[in-house]
């Protein structure tokens, strides 16, 4: 395993997230799906409300979407489009069971939420969001093959005006139908801006070969992740530079990323992941137009030392229910 010294440094993120109040597995439009599988819809919200406590109890700010009954899979709110720049581009969705949520996360840019952001309607083309497309510095990492299109990647990069921001889209063709959207298969750990070294991991079985020899080109660094941890979806992860919140039962993955730096944040999902999510899936990143001071200042590693501790015991505090978030130290 590669070891680094890079400096780790958190920095404050805006999410969108949205309950699973309605949550269910009524239908199968991926292969962790099960509708005989009982769903806790109790235990889904102790476990989602965890998840957000995490991130704010982490200095990230969370804004929340009203569910919309009939939805059962709008708390996958990654999926619903995705933000570059303050440009917001609404997603079109491969099965008609979810094409609704397009449409309904649309509609929340164009409330007062979201002022500032630059609401421009839905995707003509077929593409799910942040899904498909997982931005790393300059870098739109691009999947296909189950659900966004080649045509939907090319939408996104002129609509989202990637060239004039600078952005270079990367097309991933993912092979394995257990990981249908990229952000099962590869998470995005630190695009470098301020460690100075860009880090992902991925499965690489999930990936063609051609995209595997892309991935070894653009990313030999990269952490790889085994079939066992790929398989509670341990790669669905939200990285602020620093803390990685993940699935609690990706351990080898866990002990990876210390290894290399980062401080995995331990999110039970289980009722979630019935749906074939988890971390990421809940987690639309909003990316403003330009970078704004925040009240909250980015800390290092060594400065965060007693603030996280604090934090974290408020997040265990409020998440003291059937579902709880453990920081792995």
């Amino acid at each position: 395993m590669t070891q680094t010294t890079a400096q780790r440094t958190a920095t404050p993120r805006h999410y969108l997230m949205c309950p699973p109040t309605y949550f269910d597995v009524v239908y199968a439009i991926n292969p962790w799906m099960d509708p005989s599988s009982p769903v806790d819809t109790t235990k889904a919200l102790a476990q989602w409300e965890a998840l957000r406590t995490a991130y704010e109890a982490r200095g990230h700010k969370v804004d929340v979407i009203e569910p919309e009954a009939g939805l059962p899979d709008m708390v996958y709110a990654a999926n619903g489009g995705i933000v570059v720049g303050g440009r917001a581009l609404a997603a079109r969705f491969t099965y008609p069971e979810r094409a609704a949520e397009g449409p309904a996360y649309d509609r929340w840019f164009g409330t007062p939420a979201a002022e500032g952001y630059r609401r421009l309607g839905e995707s003509v083309e077929i593409m799910e969001g942040e899904g498909d497309l997982l931005l790393i510095g300059k870098l739109l990492l691009a999947g296909t093959g189950f659900r966004t299109t080649p045509a939907g990647h090319a939408e996104v990069a002129e609509r989202l005006e990637l060239a004039e921001q600078g952005v270079e889209l990367v097309p991933l063709e993912l092979v394995d139908p257990r990981y249908y959207h990229l952000d099962t298969a590869l998470s995005v750990l630190d695009d470098g801006a301020v460690s100075g070294e860009v880090v992902v991991a991925y499965h690489p079985e999930a990936f063609s070969p051609a995209a595997q020899e892309t991935l070894r080109e653009r990313f030999p660094d990269a952490i790889l992740v085994g079939a066992e941890d790929a398989a509670v979806l341990g790669l669905n992860v939200v990285s602020d530079g620093l803390h990685v919140f993940l699935s609690d039962r990706a351990g080898a993955y866990a002990e990876a990323l210390k290894e290399r730096g980062f401080v995995p944040v331990g999110i039970d999902l289980s009722e979630i992941f019935k749906g074939g999510g988890s971390v990421k899936c809940c987690t639309l990143e909003l990316r403003p137009e330009t970078t704004t001071p925040s009240a909250l200042p980015a800390l290092t590693g060594t400065a965060l030392a007693s603030a996280v501790v604090a934090s974290a015991v408020l997040a265990d505090a409020a998440a003291a229910t059937p579902a709880t978030t453990e920081e792995t130290r």
